[in-house]
């Protein structure tokens, strides 16, 4: 090859290399980000990247667009490594076109997105917009339905992520709200369909950026968000992480790497952790952390419905999908929120191979006209859905509490689970003893009250005898609706037995197009 050619394709890799000013580098950091290719350098393992269509410019005319063509046209593609693994990657660059969806930016972010799901790895979308490049018109629109259409086709195919580290808006949001999880950075994300100042036209509301769509707000009150990190860098380590837990595909099985911790480890602090009164709350946090390996515990969306908790772990080496009711939260009932959270975390394994471990602590769904009005029904069936149509190993353990139909919607021995533990603690029932014989033995007490005796000292009784013969698991364990009943501190070395043999599990149900989930 002769000079003159090395000469000019260096020269044009350096210009794409720096598409963007040295002004417009510096406001982005000034802003407290990073520059699209910082962002992929932080994410993948280092010299991994191996950058696609880096000569690609935008075919538009008028609006003085003919005139500024640089190369990238604005998006960076390509694949690289996560601990050795294959990614696939784009990431927005707000420091040209301020990040502006048109053709070509969509054509490389489809492209990128179609051999994603050819060589069935994760694709990360690292998202930094203005929205639609408005001097394309219509062709931006069609840019962004087309990589709607392939989030929904690689969905349960490979494993998408979304990072929001900068504005997300308009038509722009779908795309993240179709992929599997989705991280933002505090102070500098923002996701929203309509921004501060239409809203303030039309409602007369007045809001700010942060409040209306920041990490924060969607982490604790939307749940559009799963992660909330305090800067760019934790926010690349924790997708890292989470990467780490996950297969390359639908076709793969979760990951393993060898276990460091003993099988066979037996805490004794978990014979204690339940207190003795009903009523009082403890973490199931804990619990989790006392039974897998290292004491590890990945939780995905940590500050949303948190009555119900869900994450990543190890057991023994293999990554595994954990949902649990925390009774430190509104006492681990199951309302509208943790009902969609738990389904949706549910649903995500259950596509990707990932085993289910179950902690039970639930009293009930939360009463209420506000949980019946917005439709409780209609959510908690979408978690009972969830458990029931899963194919994947699903292991439960009951803690404490399991009542009335809380206790079949959580992973139970009736929806398909395949082993089901108790501890001593646990009170497997319709419901509490004191609310059951309040109605059962309702006329008996007033009658008691008739006749002069004292209805608390009934009481009293009643709810002994009734704790006694219902409120324990053991009857339970009679007609096999568990497998067994287990002292907590041999939780680990039993779920492990129970995970390592149903790691084979086979399960073929009728044949159908799909299912209709209670949405």
């Amino acid at each position: 090859m002769s000079e003159d050619k090395r000469e000019r394709l260096q020269r044009l890799q350096d210009e794409a290399l720096h598409a963007a000013s040295e002004a417009a580098i510096e406001r982005q950091h000034a802003r407290g980000k990073k520059t699209a290719r910082e962002r992929i350098d932080l994410l993948l393992d280092p010299g991994s990247f191996e950058e696609l269509d880096r000569f690609t410019r935008h075919r538009a005319h008028g609006f003085g667009l003919e005139n500024t063509r640089p190369w990238g046209d604005g998006v960076i593609t390509g694949h690289g490594l996560i601990d050795g693994r294959p990614v696939c990657v784009f990431s927005q660059d707000f420091t040209v076109f301020g990040g502006s969806l048109g053709e070509v930016f969509a054509e490389k972010i489809c492209k990128v997105m179609d051999l994603a799901e050819r060589m069935g790895c994760p694709v990360i979308g690292i998202n930094d917009s203005g929205g639609a490049r408005i001097q394309e018109g219509v062709v931006s629109l069609a840019g962004y339905a087309d990589i709607f259409h392939r989030n929904v086709r690689s969905s349960g195919v490979v494993p998408q992520i979304s990072v929001v580290m900068g504005p997300c808006a308009g038509g722009a949001v779908y795309s993240p709200a179709i992929t599997d999880f989705i991280f933002m950075v505090k102070e500098t994300s923002h996701m929203f369909i309509t921004g501060p100042d239409v809203i303030k036209t039309v409602t007369g509301e007045d809001v700010t950026f942060e409040d209306l769509g920041g990490a924060v707000t969607h982490a604790t009150k939307s749940g559009v968000a799963h992660f909330a990190a305090d800067d760019e860098e934790q926010c690349l380590d924790m997708v890292r992480e989470l990467v780490s837990y996950i297969p390359q595909n639908n076709l793969d099985p979760a990951p393993y790497e060898e276990p460091d911790d003993d099988p066979e480890r037996r805490d004794p602090a978990l014979a204690t952790i339940v207190p003795e009164q009903a009523t009082k709350p403890y973490d199931m946090r804990a619990v989790v952390r006392s039974i897998v390996d290292d004491e590890h515990f990945f939780e995905v969306a940590p500050l949303y419905a948190q009555n119900i908790i869900v994450g990543f772990a190890r057991l023994n080496g293999h990554s595994v999908g954990v949902v649990g009711n925390q009774p430190q939260a509104l006492a681990g009932v199951l309302d509208i929120d943790a009902s969609i959270k738990g389904a949706r975390f549910v649903r995500f394994c259950d596509a990707f191979n990932i085993p289910l471990l179950v902690f039970e602590d639930v009293p009930g769904f939360l009463p209420g006209t506000a949980q019946e009005h917005g439709g409780i029904i209609l959510h908690g069936a979408k978690l009972l859905y969830a458990f029931s149509e899963a194919t994947v190993p699903k292991i439960t353990v009951i803690t404490r509490k399991a009542y009335g139909g809380a206790y079949d919607v959580m992973n139970s021995k009736h929806i398909g689970a395949d082993f089901n533990a108790a501890w001593p603690t646990a009170e497997i029932a319709v419901m509490g003893a004191e609310g059951a014989v309040n109605i059962v033995f309702r006329k008996e007490l007033a009658a008691a009250q008739e006749n002069g005796d004292d209805p608390a000292e009934r009481r009293t009784e009643l709810i002994d005898e009734y704790t006694e013969r219902f409120s324990n698991p053991y009857l339970a364990a009679e007609r096999g609706y568990v497998d067994a009943v287990i002292l907590p501190e041999d939780t680990r070395p039993w779920l492990i037995r129970a995970l390592e043999l149903s790691l084979t599990k086979r399960q073929n149900g009728p044949a159908r197009k799909h299912g209709n989930i209670p949405l």
